[in-house]
């Protein structure tokens, strides 16, 4: 691992563990085992580190759900996408929580645009097939919230030191917004 992934590494490490409040470039360079100097001239700076390591979390975010099977039947793909996204935030909570922060600071990301298109892809579809209950551009609405509502239960549940959502509730939220957007599916549907 050439000296530039070994740092963003360490970030993505630190930011995972301490997340975006309490990041810092020493604990970056100890576990990276560089120095300061180091460091700066790979990035410039602690702020261009961190954008480094938001940056690069996109593209993992967007790698897994590209690398994930999708099913060509628009609705189980849309809940597909949808556990996909949730399951980062699960897994990766402090990442997330500086994943959105960014964009909330105007960050332009182009591996969350490539995520959010994944999404209406699907909602275009589902479009298409004539199974959407709202206009394509509600149901995008509605599903991107629902996921980040589900996801901040993670973020939030690490804050509180309280254990994390029960599935059955992620599922709930997931479900009522499926429900809501999608037309329902009629007995001749499963033949």
């Amino acid at each position: 691992m050439n000296t530039y992934d070994k740092i963003l590494a360490a970030a993505l490490k630190v930011l995972e563990e301490e997340g975006g409040a309490q990041f810092s470039t020493r604990a970056v360079t100890a576990i990276a085992q560089v120095t300061a100097p180091t460091l700066y001239h790979h990035f410039g700076s602690a702020d261009g580190l961190l954008s480094a390591a938001i940056v690069e979390a996109f593209k993992q975010l967007f790698e897994s759900k590209i690398a994930a099977v999708e099913s060509t039947i628009p609705e189980i793909a849309l809940r597909q996408g949808w556990d996909d996204y949730v399951r980062f935030a699960a897994a990766r909570p402090r990442i997330y929580a500086a994943m959105m922060g960014r964009l909330l600071e105007g960050a332009h990301i182009e591996a969350a645009d490539q995520s959010y298109q994944a999404l209406v892809k699907n909602i275009q579809r589902a479009a298409a097939e004539g199974k959407l209950a709202v206009s394509a551009e509600a149901a995008a609405d509605l599903v991107w919230a629902s996921a980040n509502t589900a996801s901040w239960l993670y973020v939030t549940a690490q804050v509180r030191k309280a254990p994390p959502p029960q599935p059955d509730v992620v599922d709930l939220i997931r479900e009522s917004v499926m429900q809501i957007i999608l037309i329902p599916r009629t007995d001749n549907d499963s033949e």
